[in-house]
């Protein structure tokens, strides 16, 4: 678990100013020892404890008595106080009980104060520098529908670069387009054989895809068509008019249509980028891996990199084709060359699937032997593969088919409940509310693991889903404005003594521990993890699901992940 300063320890000095003197510690070493204890369903925890074997971590006796033995020595010499109520043993911990009354106080307090920024305010954070982060993420191709492989890139890094923004830092986000490569031979050669202007005008993707698909089973079976297409990129690279011109086009009406999907699913890009930006630059970087002697020239006519240093095949990164034109590798590095130079990054995140795993270390590995020490500054995150996503048309292809039928399920969910009334925007409401359960579901695991999609689950009413967890929020500012309530400023904390009110309050102690660890690891599961925990110690008895009002509010306030950084 990570340690975290505790707020309620601030309540006054004199429980830190005791450890301190106890221990012969300054008060910032305790701190980094010391965090809040999760919730039991079974009994009533103590609030914090005291990690002896952190402590003796810090100490320079090596002699390391026996833990549990420090931790009952410890306790004996702590007395309870205004502060602290109650003191006890674990394993290997030192238990502080707080003052209820000044533990509801104290944290209700700071949660009006912080509002929204609530758990961001942390001296967790409050001594880490701000950095200037770069996330790349999304990155579909060009003359391609948007296929729902993007979905997690493009969830993922949003979740990336709402948290790293929240916490302070300066975030720039790159959708860096697959807008150039030996795809866009196959695709011209392909238009000029069986693409049709009305046909791309009407429904330009659809079309594209079509053409694509026709043309990759032509150029398997024929020599001449696979001919054709390695000429038409030839052209590109040594940038012929009309050859460019076809490319612009469908680079055009691809991002017009992104821009769309991107649109519904409220993200958004500081930089639309691409590989074809890189055409000339990686030309340079090729000239300069020649110039360090990096470059070696294959029997094939090939250049590649030797990362072994003693000709390991396995460790050969391919930079160059026989015919001089650029790859994947190639513009990667003139990429991350060209954003050091444009933002003096102090680190670069790329989300893509663990498919990319050994591209990318053998990208940052080729910066490295160039003489770029900042590439360690640079970090991909991969995530698995969803399995099993279909539609009842069928499998998926697009991203598109994936939040039309969000809408769709979501839509007839709602019908089928009695107690359903009429909506605002009955259809907008549908895709918001279905489409952040979407994200719960693919959020609650480790990102690099693969999983088997299921649309029930997804849409689930009861359990830990994001359906339910919407539906809490929704209620609870329901209650809001029936009541007025709203923020207090003023409260009686003689009223949150029960045990129920307790653990609500132990639960938001932990809030800023579970946001620094999210930023340590990339993880969204643990604020995840720590919703859903939150809305079972504050819910009894749901309501009926679906209730009008209920999903009004959902529309309106559109959930927890709001707040917590998971949405949009």
């Amino acid at each position: 678990m990570a340690s975290r300063p505790i707020t309620s320890w601030q309540i006054d000095g004199e429980a830190m100013e005791t450890l301190s003197r106890v221990l012969d510690l300054p008060p910032e070493n305790l701190i980094k020892s010391i965090s809040a204890v999760p919730i039991s369903r079974k009994e009533e925890v103590a609030d914090f404890q005291l990690s002896v074997d952190s402590l003796l971590e810090n100490n320079n006796d090596h002699s390391r008595p026996d833990i549990q033995i420090q931790a009952m020595r410890l306790a004996e010499k702590l007395k309870c106080d205004t502060v602290v109520s109650e003191i006890s043993t674990g394993q290997g911990t030192v238990n502080f009980k707080i003052n209820r009354e000044l533990l509801t106080k104290t944290v209700l307090q700071q949660v009006i104060e912080d509002g929204s920024k609530y758990g961001l305010k942390s001296e967790l954070f409050s001594g880490l520098p701000k950095k200037r982060i770069v996330v790349e993420f999304s990155s579909p191709n060009v003359a391609k529908k948007f296929h729902v492989g993007h979905l997690r890139s493009t969830i993922i890094g949003n979740f990336i670069a709402n948290l790293k923004e929240a916490l302070g830092h300066q975030v720039t986000r790159i959708n860096y387009l697959g807008d150039w490569g030996m795809q866009f031979g196959l695709l011209g050669t392909g238009f000029q054989l069986f693409g049709y202007e009305e046909k791309l005008q009407s429904s330009p993707l659809q079309h594209l895809f079509e053409v694509y698909v026709q043309v990759n089973k032509e150029a398997a079976d024929d020599k001449n068509v696979a001919k054709s297409a390695h000429e038409f990129f030839q052209r590109l690279e040594l940038g012929d008019m009309q050859a460019l011109a076809l490319w612009q086009k469908f680079r055009d009406l691809s991002i017009d249509e992104y821009m769309r999907i991107y649109q519904r699913l409220g993200v958004h890009f500081d930089e639309y980028s691409g590989e074809s930006f890189y055409r000339e630059k990686s030309q340079e970087v090729l000239k300069l891996l020649d110039s360090k002697g990096l470059l070696q020239k294959t029997l094939k006519g090939t250049a590649v990199v030797d990362l072994s240093g003693n000709g390991d095949p396995s460790s050969v990164c391919t930079v160059m084709r026989s015919d001089g034109t650029s790859l994947y590798a190639t513009r990667d590095l003139a990429a991350a060359i060209d954003r050091m130079e444009k933002y003096n990054f102090d680190k670069m995140i790329y989300v893509t699937d663990k498919g990319q795993k050994k591209h990318f270390q053998q990208v940052f590995q080729i910066l490295q032997i160039m003489g770029y020490d900042w590439a360690e500054r640079c970090q991909h995150v991969p995530f698995g593969v969803v399995q099993g996503m279909k539609t009842r048309r069928g499998d998926v292809t697009f991203l598109e088919d994936v939040l039309n039928e969000i809408r769709l399920r979501m839509l007839q969910n709602m019908a089928s409940i009695k107690t359903t009334k009429e909506l605002e925007n009955p259809e907008e409401t549908a895709e918001q509310v279905g489409l952040a359960a979407l994200i719960i579901q693919d959020f609650r695991g480790f990102l690099l693991s693969d999983y088997q999609f299921s649309w029930d689950r997804v849409f689930q009413s009861r359990g830990d889903t994001g359906v339910f967890l919407q539906y809490t929020h929704a209620r609870l500012h329901s209650l809001e404005e029936t009541f007025g309530c709203g923020y207090l400023n003023d409260f009686n904390t003689a009223c949150l003594q029960e045990p129920q009110s307790v653990s609500i309050l132990q639960h938001l102690l932990r809030f800023d521990e579970v946001l620094y660890r999210s930023s340590q690891d990339l993880q969204p599961r643990h604020i995840v993890s720590y919703l859903l925990t939150l809305r079972h110690i504050e819910m009894k008895k749901p309501e009926n699901l679906y209730c009008h009002s209920h999903w009004n509010q959902c529309r309106k306030h559109h959930f927890y992940g709001r707040v917590f950084f998971l949405l949009p």
